[in-house]
C-alpha cells in the first residue's frame, strides 16, 4: 500500500490587519504553456486518482485495477506527482454510463465574462397573472416576490398545462423547479386526487424541491412527503400511510420503498425527472426504468437534463411520447460567470487558497472537492486556520449536512466545502466563488460545479487549481 505524503505547512505569521496570512505567489495564467510540459505536484491527492501520461491520452487505471503496478511515481522530494500534460483527468469509480477519467483540457476552464456586455432584457410572452391557474397560487407566487417568468418559466409552463410530455433543456439556477411545481399544483387543485412523482438525484435537491413546493401551497390541502436515502426510512414509512399528492426522492429510495410495497406507483400519471442526466452518470437507470414500467402506461412526463448526451437521448425516445423540446440554454456554462485557472506550480494548494479566501471579495465561497475524505479533511484543515467552514458529503447524516447547509444560507459560515454529489441541492443565490479545488471528473461536473455561481442576475467567478 503507498499512501501519500504531505509536507508541513510552514507556521502563521500575522498581518497587520490581525488575520492569519501566508505569503504565496500565485499566478493566474490564460493561456496555455508552450514548451515541455513539467510534473506538478499537489499538496494532497485524491487517494484513487489517475494521472495523465504526457505521451499518451490515455488514462491509467487506479492503482487498485493495476496489480503491483506502483500508483504513482515519486519525485524528488518524496511528494506523489502527477505527469503535469496540458490535459488534466479526474478519475473515480462510478456506475452507470459515467465518462469516468475524462481528459479536459484546462482551456476549458477559462472564459472572461466581457466587462460592460450590454445585456438585452428578457422580455416574457406571459405574466404569471397571464396563466391559467388558481388565483390562490397566483397570490403564493406573487408573495414569494416572484414578478415576471424567467424564460424557462415562460415556454415550459404553458406546456405543461396543456398537458404535453416535456423535455426542458436548461442551466442550474433559471428556475426550473417553479416552472414544474406551478402547473403541477395547479394539476392537483383541479383534481385533489392526483399523485405526481418528481425523481431526482439527491437528498439535497429532494429536500430543496419539497421546500419550495410547501412555499407555493401554502394554506392549500396538498401534502408531500420526501423518500430520499440517508434518512430514516421508518419515519417515510410512517408519512407514506397518508395521503400524499406529491411523492418527491431519489431513485434508490423509492425503489426501495416500492419493493417493500409501500408505495404503489400504479395510480401515478405524472412524472418529473429533474437533472436526468447526474441521474444517468450516477448509474441510477435501471431503478428510473423499473419506476417508469410500474407506472400508468397513459402518463405526463416532466424530463429536465442541463446536458443532452446520447445516453440522454435515448432515455427521451424511450420515456417520452412526441414531447414538446424547449432549451434557453445559450452556452454550457453561464455568461455571468468569470472562469480562470490558478497554477499551482509545486506549491502549497492548501496555501494558495488560504491566500485567495483572506481576501475581502471571497465573502460566500463554495469548494469542491473529489473524495469524502478530502472534503472533510480541507474543511477541518481551513477551520483550524481560523475560517469559518463546514462541509457536506456522502458520509455525513442528513441532519448534519442540514446544519451545514442551513449555516452557509444564513452567513453563519462563509465557506462550505462539498463533494459533486452533495452539492447537487445546493439553492444559495449570493456565492460568490467556487473554487474546484480538485479537478472535476468530467466536463459535465464541471458545468454543474460553477453552476452554484452567478444565479440569476447576479455575476460569480469560478476558479480551478491545476
Amino acid at each position: 500500500m503507498y499512501r501519500t505524503q504531505f509536507r508541513k505547512v510552514a507556521p502563521f505569521r500575522s498581518s497587520s490587519s490581525g488575520k492569519a496570512k501566508r505569503s504565496t505567489d500565485v499566478r493566474d495564467f490564460s493561456s496555455p504553456r508552450s514548451g515541455k510540459t513539467q510534473s506538478e505536484s499537489f499538496s494532497q491527492t485524491p487517494k484513487n486518482s489517475a494521472r495523465t501520461n504526457t505521451k499518451s491520452t490515455s488514462v491509467r487505471q487506479p492503482f487498485f485495477n493495476r496489480g503491483d503496478k506502483k500508483p504513482f511515481s515519486r519525485n524528488s522530494m518524496g511528494r506523489p506527482s502527477f505527469g503535469g500534460g496540458r490535459n488534466f483527468s479526474g478519475s473515480r469509480r462510478s456506475s452507470g454510463n459515467r465518462n469516468v477519467g475524462q481528459n479536459i483540457h484546462f482551456s476549458k476552464f477559462i472564459n472572461k465574462a466581457v466587462p460592460n456586455e450590454v445585456v438585452e432584457k428578457f422580455i416574457p410572452e406571459n405574466l404569471f397573472k397571464d396563466f391559467h391557474v388558481d388565483e390562490r397560487l397566483k397570490k403564493n407566487i406573487c408573495d414569494k416576490g416572484y414578478c415576471e417568468p424567467t424564460p424557462v418559466q415562460d415556454q415550459i409552463i404553458p406546456h405543461i398545462l396543456n398537458g404535453s410530455d416535456v423535455v426542458g433543456i436548461a442551466n442550474t439556477g433559471t428556475g426550473k423547479t417553479a416552472a414544474f411545481l406551478i402547473p403541477l399544483i395547479q394539476k392537483v387543485l383541479l383534481n385533489p386526487k392526483e399523485e405526481i412523482l418528481i425523481v431526482v438525484p439527491t437528498r439535497e435537491l429532494a429536500l430543496q424541491i419539497d421546500q419550495e413546493l410547501k412555499s407555493f401551497t401554502a394554506g392549500f390541502k396538498i401534502y408531500s412527503v420526501c423518500c430520499v436515502g440517508g434518512m430514516p426510512i421508518g419515519r417515510q414509512i410512517s408519512e407514506l400511510r397518508y395521503w400524499n399528492n406529491f411523492i418527491i426522492g431519489t431513485p434508490g429510495r423509492i425503489k426501495d420503498l416500492v419493493d417493500r410495497k409501500c408505495i404503489n406507483l400504479a395510480p401515478f400519471s405524472t412524472i418529473v425527472l429533474d437533472e436526468a442526466d447526474r441521474m444517468l452518470d450516477m448509474g441510477f437507470i435501471a431503478d428510473m426504468k423499473l419506476i417508469m414500467s410500474k407506472m400508468s402506461k397513459t402518463r405526463h412526463t416532466l424530463f429536465f437534463s442541463a446536458t443532452i448526451s446520447k445516453e440522454v437521448e435515448k432515455l427521451v425516445k424511450e420515456f417520452l411520447n412526441n414531447p414538446v423540446t424547449v432549451s434557453v440554454k445559450t452556452s454550457d456554462t453561464a455568461k455571468s460567470v468569470d472562469q480562470d485557472v490558478i497554477k499551482i506550480a509545486g506549491k502549497e494548494k492548501i496555501d494558495v487558497l488560504h491566500d485567495l479566501l483572506t481576501k475581502p471579495e471571497f465573502a460566500k465561497v463554495l469548494i469542491f472537492g473529489r473524495t469524502k475524505h478530502g472534503v472533510e479533511k480541507l474543511s477541518n484543515t481551513l477551520v483550524d486556520r481560523g475560517f469559518k467552514a463546514d462541509s457536506i458529503h456522502g458520509d455525513k447524516n442528513q441532519p448534519k449536512r442540514d446544519r451545514a447547509l442551513s449555516q452557509f444560507k444564513s452567513n453563519g459560515i462563509n465557506i462550505l466545502v462539498a463533494t459533486d454529489v452533495a452539492a447537487r441541492g445546493i439553492d444559495v443565490a449570493d456565492i460568490t466563488h467556487v473554487i474546484n479545488y480538485d479537478i472535476p471528473a468530467t466536463y459535465d461536473d464541471y458545468v454543474h460545479r460553477i453552476g452554484r455561481t452567478g444565479r440569476g442576475s447576479k455575476k460569480g467567478k469560478a476558479i480551478t487549481f491545476v
